[in-house]
């Protein structure tokens, strides 16, 4: 027990606990103006993205609570808030939804034993030093399946802005049977959604330091109070139940639906920590201060299993309150604690104003969340930076609206490490050569002018060599030979790029060797760092090219090369 205790705190800290530590007196005024601007914005937005998992509003309250309290502890980040989240929210009504078949009495359970799921997959990450698998989901990858959440996530509001009880369950037989409804549509409710939701986008223009959502709760609960719209036939969520959630593990449930879960809980970990880890690091990098990916990962775990033991859903990390906070200037979790207080009095004390609120506020509060996850400039950039790039993302948005958002993750993934492979697989390479009044060797394709050394081919391939692109290094070296005008008598090969090699590589290299010996071409190699040359040590490739004819630096090698050759 011991050991295993060591070799926790050997592997992570209370970096929130040691920072709280050092806490500065000059840091507590934009903490706490902080913490109550986001405890101001995070109450609307938590009980829509509540609604957006298929549970009560307050549920999304529960879920804010343990997050603010053990992420103080555990993050690595003294700005980062972590709690329900837009993507986390659908991603988990789309897994729950097939388990319910119509019974929704255990909805709400299902979802903590999701995010007990969630959290256990996160810490026996974070254990196993698995924080780099975010790095698997690449920027375009991201901005186009946000763009596809987002899509999702206003379709999903059609029903509640307009007064209608959507039955389609996908998302386009939603968009069919709304269209086709046109003319039952709640004009009220209608009306109501659109003042809130132009009320939100003119305050985020105008004041964006503003707490626009809590501005709209409170202005349209007030409408609903005042001209009695509940009585008119708008929705509110009515009443709220007393009390803070109980601390139960989630229980009664089948073998396969846990099954089920667990292969779902690892698609919203690798979203959700994704999301966690490039949130942090962005404000990281904007304020100079380091985070913990694999801290993060943990954090991020025992998070999801606080929420799974109090009812309720799983959490990642919320962008926009982030950026409220640093607006505002956090400095440290003081502002997630202060935060909390305030969540812990509207739930004691506030309930009744919450249970006026219209469903169809809560709508538009999504849909201006939803609105804010679509980065039309980011798919700009990407379309001036490179159309691949671009194509991805798009492919990505396409991947996600076409089919169901837990195959659109697989598809984000798989996109992400089938671009990572294709760059492995067709790597930049050169010949190279000497450029009139210019000092050193470069690309002959770069430059006018630029000529090769006679009889000598100096190739360099970037990458390190593997299975993928072993025949496509060969192919490329032989054309490299054929290219040449006058008889090529040496070949050599630029080895600073090449960190490492496998034996499919090394049989090629075998193959290439004696394909050159052949022709009485000889090949040499240059700049081969120390590991790599061990590995070519140990693939018997030293004594098939001969240890003379591996040099440490290009220069001597074209040394040795024009002085056997009578150039110099």
């Amino acid at each position: 027990m011991f050991s295993q205790l060591k070799f926790f705190t050997n592997r992570f800290s209370l970096p929130g606990l040691n920072r709280l530590r050092l806490y500065r007196s000059s840091w507590l005024r934009g903490d706490m103006l902080a913490g109550i601007t986001v405890a101001a914005y995070l109450v609307p937005q938590c009980m829509a993205y509540a609604e957006l998992a298929g549970v009560q509003p307050i549920a999304g309250l529960w879920a804010i609570l343990p997050p603010m309290l053990i992420y103080t502890l555990l993050g690595s980040s003294p700005q980062l808030s972590v709690g329900p989240e837009s993507t986390t929210a659908v991603m988990t009504a789309a897994a729950i939804a097939p388990l319910v078949a119509g019974d929704i009495s255990k909805y709400a359970s299902l979802c903590s034993l999701l995010a007990l799921l969630v959290g256990i997959v996160c810490c026996v990450g974070a254990f196993a030093r698995l924080g780099f698998l975010a790095d698997l989901l690449s920027k375009p990858i991201l901005v186009g399946y946000m763009a596809g959440v987002a899509v999702i996530m206003i379709i999903g509001q059609l029903g509640k802005i307009s007064g209608l009880s959507l039955e389609a369950e996908s998302l386009f037989g939603e968009v069919r049977e709304f269209l086709a409804r046109l003319n039952e549509i709640h004009p009220p409710t209608l009306l109501l959604a659109i003042c809130v939701l132009s009320f939100l986008l003119v305050v985020q223009r105008r004041f964006p330091n503003a707490p626009g959502p809590l501005l709209a709760v409170l202005l349209a609960t007030s409408a609903v109070y005042l001209f009695d719209l509940d009585q008119r036939g708008i929705a509110v969520i009515g009443e709220i139940p007393a009390g803070l959630p109980s601390l139960a593990l989630p229980s009664g449930f089948s073998l396969q639906q846990i099954t089920y879960l667990i292969s779902t809980a690892i698609g919203i970990s690798l979203v959700g920590y994704s999301d966690n880890v490039l949130t942090a690091r962005a404000f990281a990098a904007k304020n100079g201060y380091r985070i913990d990916a694999n801290q993060e990962l943990l954090a991020l775990g025992t998070v999801n299993i606080g929420n799974g033991v109090m009812q309720g859903f799983p959490v990642s990390s919320s962008g926009s309150r982030t950026a409220i906070g640093d607006s505002l200037g956090s400095r440290s979790q003081v502002f997630s604690l202060v935060a909390f207080v305030i969540v812990i009095l509207v739930l004691l004390f506030l309930r009744p104003i919450l249970a006026l609120f219209p469903k169809a506020a809560l709508g538009a509060i999504v849909i201006y969340a939803a609105l804010r996850l679509i980065e039309i400039s980011e798919f700009k950039r990407l379309r001036r930076f490179k159309k691949s790039e671009f194509r991805l993302a798009m492919i990505t948005l396409i991947g996600v609206l076409a089919t169901d958002i837990l195959v659109g993750v697989g598809i984000a993934v798989a996109l992400s490490v089938i671009d990572l492979f294709a760059r492995l697989m067709r790597p930049h390479d050169a010949v190279l050569g000497e450029v009139p009044n210019l000092a050193g060797l470069h690309d002959i394709e770069d430059w006018e002018g630029a000529k090769t050394i006679p009889g000598l081919v100096i190739y360099r391939y970037d990458a390190p060599l593997c299975f993928a692109n072993a025949e496509n290094f060969r192919r490329r070296a032989i054309d490299a030979i054929n290219a040449e005008t006058t008889p090529v008598e040496w070949f050599l090969l630029n080895a600073e790029a090449i960190l490492e090699i496998d034996i499919t590589a090394v049989d090629m290299l075998k193959e290439l060797h004696q394909e050159l010996t052949e022709r009485h071409i000889i090949f040499v190699i240059a700049c081969v760092k120390q590991d790599l040359y061990f590995q070519f040590k140990k693939a018997g490739l030293v004594n098939l090219i001969a240890q003379e004819r591996i040099y440490p630096t290009l220069p001597t090698a074209i040394q040795d090369f024009q002085t056997r050759h009578g150039l110099i």
